[in-house]
């Protein structure tokens, strides 16, 4: 079996290379830039920008599964030429927003959701398997805070309580590997979630615990907090992301134990993660 792995300068897909390779699973590397990549030893790179669907055939070549990453613009286009290239399984790194009543018209979810819609329609129609992992919160979203804790001001949050599901990256990574290796799991949906759920102020002070470090935070109004992101952040994401905290504010999330049943461990702590990545969070030299 050889596994073409999209988007494989990401965290997930990075870690997916690494789990394939150890088990002996031949995989094929694919980035838009696949210069930048360093994979592991013997894995071969190609270039795949899934913006771009002149790129597509020769990704493909001889693939019998795919670990996609959820780009909807050229979905359809990216089902056919599996189709055509004779692929099995597609395994779409998705989002639990898909789950959503107005997933369809948010702009956070849209884009996921007809990412799976194009490959379910090409599942109906027999042409290859389609399993969806939906995971909640990464955890590596905290790392935005990191060059605030680094300074020692901390992040500025409009929604300190709100609460999420924080999930290591290193578990996504570990459930695309058993569906890609494991028959039985494939075509089915996996909404993926840590085990835990904490607000953002709970979060920080994982973080201080891990790195021995005050980990403060400021409050704010979310119009603060919007003029603040505006220069990286469309506006319409932001309002996303607002109405997201802002109805989870003080409301457990909710959690599942797939990652358990996929991996067979239960899923990572933040605490875990934390301890992880605590250099990313300390004074640099």
């Amino acid at each position: 079996m050889t596994v073409l792995v999209t988007g494989s300068r990401g965290r997930v897909a990075s870690t997916l290379l690494g789990l394939l390779d150890a088990a002996g699973v031949k995989a094929r590397a694919a980035s838009k830039n696949p210069a930048d990549l360093s994979p592991p030893p013997g894995t071969d790179t190609v270039r795949c920008d899934l913006t771009d669907p002149d790129t597509f055939d020769t990704a493909l070549a001889g693939v019998e599964s795919v670990f996609l990453y959820a780009e909807a613009s050229h979905g359809e286009a990216f089902a056919d030429r599996a189709r055509a290239a004779g692929v099995e399984h597609v395994v779409l790194l998705s989002s639990s927003s898909v789950l959503a009543p107005d997933a369809a018209d948010h702009p956070i979810a849209a884009s996921h959701l007809a990412a799976e819609r194009a490959l379910s329609a090409a599942a109906d129609a027999g042409h290859f398997e389609a399993t969806h992992l939906q995971p909640g919160a990464f955890a590596t979203n905290a790392l935005q805070w990191a060059p605030s804790l680094r300074d020692g001001r901390g992040p500025a949050l409009p929604h300190p309580h709100s609460s999420g599901d924080p999930i290591h990256e290193r578990d996504v990574a570990e459930a695309a590997f058993a569906v890609l290796t494991e028959p039985r799991l494939r075509g089915s949906s996996y909404l993926l979630t840590g085990p835990e759920s904490l607000t953002f102020v709970e979060q920080l002070a994982v973080l201080a615990e891990a790195t021995g470090r005050p980990a403060p935070h400021t409050v704010v109004t979310p119009e603060e907090w919007k003029r603040s992101v505006s220069a990286f952040l469309p506006e319409v994401f932001a309002d996303a992301l607002l109405s997201h905290w802002a109805a989870h504010e003080g409301r457990p999330a909710p959690l599942t134990r797939t990652v358990e049943e996929l991996t067979g461990h239960p899923a990572r702590t933040f605490a875990t993660w934390a301890a992880d990545h605590a250099e990313a969070f300390l004074p640099r030299p």
